[in-house]
C-alpha cells in the first residue's frame, strides 16, 4: 500500500498542512473583506441617516425659509394617502404634515445599480411618513428600545442592509441598501482566492515530492548499497553527496561499518587459508612419512624415526590449535583475566633470564633496564606477552644484536618496551604485524615451529587488560614495541608481586615470533 511509503506519507502531511495553510488564509482574506465592505456600507448608511434627521429636524418645507431647498407644500402634499381634502380653514382634523427631501439630497437615495439606497420613515404612531421609491415593500418598523433614548442600530435581513434611528419625539427612519454589488464582488474574490489557492497547492505538492524525493534517494542509495553488498560485492560504497546532512552522515557512518565489514571478511579469509595452509603441511608430513613406513618392511631405526617425525608434526598441530582455540575465547570474552598485584619489572626479569640462553645461543645480547612498575592483572598472561615480544625479538635479529626491555610506571599506569636495533620492519608490513599468521619474512613459515599467532595473541591479551600495544620500526632502524597496561586500583609497592605457577617458563611453549 503507497502508505507504507514514506515519501507518500510526507508527502500527505506536506499536502494536508499546506491546504489547511492555504485555507486559512483565504477565509481569512474573503472575512476581512466581507468586514470592509460592510463597514463601509454602514458608514454610508450612517451618513444617510443623519442627513435624514436634519431635514426632520428643520420641519416640514412649507416652514422652511427661502432659499433653504423645498418649497411649500400644497394641501393635496399635505392630505395622508386615500385622505379627504382639507381646505385652508383649516376645518376637520389637523393635517399631517408630509415629508420632502431637499433637492440637494436627492442624489443620495438615486436608486442606481450602484448607489441602491433607500429610506423609510414613520411616526411616532406608526404611520408612515415617507418611503423612497425604491423601498422594499417589505420593511417593517423597528421596534423602540426599552430605554426610550435615541438610538442608532445597524441590522441585516436577506441581502439588504439597513440602519435605523428613533429621534427624541419617536419617529424611525430606516436607511438601507442591497449587498447583491457587494455580494457580487466577495464572490470573485472567493474565485480569485481559490484559483491562487489552487495554483500555489499545485506547486506546493510537486515542490514538496521533488523535496521528499531528493531526501529520500539517499536511503534508496543505501538498500541498493546494502543489496549488493548481500550478495557479496563488499567493495560497493553509498554515494555521500552531501555529507553535512543527517542522511549523509548515515550513509558515511556505513560506508565506514562496510569498510570494516570488508577488512574483516579479508582477514577472515586469509585467517582461513593461512590456519589451512599451516594445518596443511603437518597433515603432509604424517602422510608421507606413514605411508613411506608402510610401503614396505623397514627396519626397526626407519620406524622409529618416521613415528619421531609424525609426532613432531602433531605437537606443531597441537600447538596450532591450542593458538587458536585461545584467541577464540580471548575474541569471545571467555577467558577471565585475573585481577592480581604483580611487578612489573618482576615478572620481565624472570622472562629475561628464561630466555637468556636462548639469546645466548644466537649471539643477541639482553639488556635489561626494569624500574618498579606495580599494577593489577593476570599475571601468567602477561607473562606470555613478554615471551612472545622478547624471543620474537631474539629470532629475528641478527648476531651481535642487542635487545633492550624497559620497564616504568607513571600516573597512567605501567609501560614495557622490547627494542632491538636489528633489520627492522618495512612500512608496507607495519599495519598488518598484529594479523594472524601474517610474516614479514616468508622465508620463516617454518622455523623454530613458529605459527605466526604470537603477536596476535599478545594484543589480545593486552587488550583484556584494557591496555594497548604498539610498534614503530623503520629499515635497518630495529623495531620497538610498546605495551602499555592501566595500572588499577587500589594497585602500589605494599603488594606483593605474583608470579605464575612454574614462572614464566610455563608459558614458554606458548612464546611465538607473530609477524616481522
Amino acid at each position: 500500500m503507497f502508505l507504507h511509503s514514506i515519501r507518500w506519507r510526507l508527502q500527505l502531511w506536506h499536502g494536508l498542512i499546506l491546504l489547511l495553510v492555504l485555507a486559512g488564509f483565504g477565509f481569512t482574506a474573503h472575512r476581512l473583506q466581507h468586514l470592509n465592505e460592510l463597514r463601509r456600507v454602514d458608514q454610508e448608511l450612517d451618513h444617510r441617516v443623519n442627513v435624514l434627521l436634519g431635514e426632520i429636524r428643520q420641519g416640514p418645507p412649507d416652514r422652511r425659509p427661502p432659499g433653504e431647498g423645498g418649497r411649500p407644500l400644497t394641501m393635496d402634499e399635505g392630505r395622508p394617502p386615500g385622505g379627504p381634502r382639507r381646505g385652508p380653514e383649516g376645518g376637520g382634523p389637523p393635517r399631517r404634515q408630509a415629508f420632502r427631501l431637499a433637492q440637494e439630497h436627492t442624489d443620495l437615495f438615486a436608486g442606481t445599480d450602484s448607489n441602491a439606497f433607500y429610506y423609510v420613515i414613520w411616526r411616532r404612531d406608526g404611520d408612515e411618513m415617507s418611503r423612497s421609491s425604491n423601498a422594499p415593500p417589505s420593511i417593517a418598523q423597528p421596534k423602540r428600545g426599552e430605554s426610550g433614548q435615541p438610538q442608532r442600530t445597524i441590522r441585516s435581513h436577506g441581502e439588504f442592509r439597513e440602519a435605523f434611528h428613533f429621534t427624541p419625539p419617536g419617529e424611525c427612519v430606516v436607511v438601507g441598501r442591497s449587498l447583491q454589488p457587494e455580494f457580487a464582488r466577495l464572490h470573485q474574490l472567493a474565485l480569485r482566492l481559490s484559483g491562487l489557492g489552487a495554483i500555489v497547492l499545485g506547486l506546493g505538492l510537486a515542490g514538496g515530492w521533488w523535496l521528499a524525493s531528493r531526501a529520500i534517494r539517499p536511503i534508496d542509495d543505501i538498500s541498493a548499497a546494502a543489496s549488493r553488498i548481500a550478495t557479496g560485492d563488499l567493495s560497493h560504497r553509498i554515494s555521500t553527496g552531501e555529507a553535512d546532512n543527517e542522511l549523509g552522515q548515515l550513509a558515511s557512518v556505513l560506508n565506514s561499518t562496510f569498510s570494516r565489514l570488508e577488512a574483516a571478511f579479508a582477514q577472515q579469509a586469509r585467517f582461513t587459508a593461512d590456519a589451512s595452509h599451516e594445518l596443511r603441511t603437518p597433515l603432509s608430513v604424517i602422510l608421507s612419512q606413514s605411508q613411506m613406513a608402510l610401503a614396505r618392511e623397514r627396519p626397526a631405526a626407519e620406524y622409529r624415526e618416521t613415528l619421531e617425525a609424525c609426532q613432531r608434526a602433531a605437537q606443531r598441530m597441537r600447538r596450532l590449535m591450542e593458538s587458536l582455540l585461545e584467541l577464540a575465547r580471548l575474541d569471545a570474552g571467555q577467558e577471565a583475566m585475573k585481577k592480581l598485584p604483580f611487578d612489573l619489572a618482576r615478572l620481565t626479569g624472570e622472562v629475561v633470564d628464561l630466555l637468556r640462553p636462548l639469546a645466548e645461543a644466537r649471539k643477541v645480547t639482553l639488556r635489561s633496564n626494569l624500574a618498579t612498575a606495580e599494577g593489577l592483572g593476570d599475571s601468567e598472561r602477561l607473562a606470555q606477552v613478554i615471551t612472545n615480544l622478547v624471543s620474537n625479538a631474539i629470532y629475528h635479529h641478527r648476531p651481535g644484536g642487542e635487545v633492550n626491555i624497559t620497564t616504568r610506571r607513571d600516573e597512567a599506569g605501567v609501560t614495557l618496551i622490547v627494542a632491538d636495533n636489528g633489520p627492522g620492519i618495512s612500512p608496507d608490513h607495519l599495519p598488518h604485524i598484529f594479523d594472524r599468521f601474517y610474516r614479514a619474512d616468508t622465508a620463516r613459515t617454518t622455523s623454530h615451529g613458529h605459527t605466526g599467532l604470537g603477536l596476535a595473541i599478545s594484543k589480545a591479551i593486552v587488550e583484556a587488560h584494557a591496555g594497548t600495544i604498539e610498534v614503530e620500526s623503520s629499515p635497518g632502524a630495529g623495531a620497538r614495541f610498546t605495551v602499555r597496561l592501566p595500572a588499577g586500583a587500589g594497585a602500589d609497592s605494599s603488594h606483593k608481586s605474583e608470579t605464575p605457577p612454574g614462572g614464566p617458563g610455563a608459558n614458554s611453549r606458548q612464546a611465538d615470533d607473530g609477524a616481522k
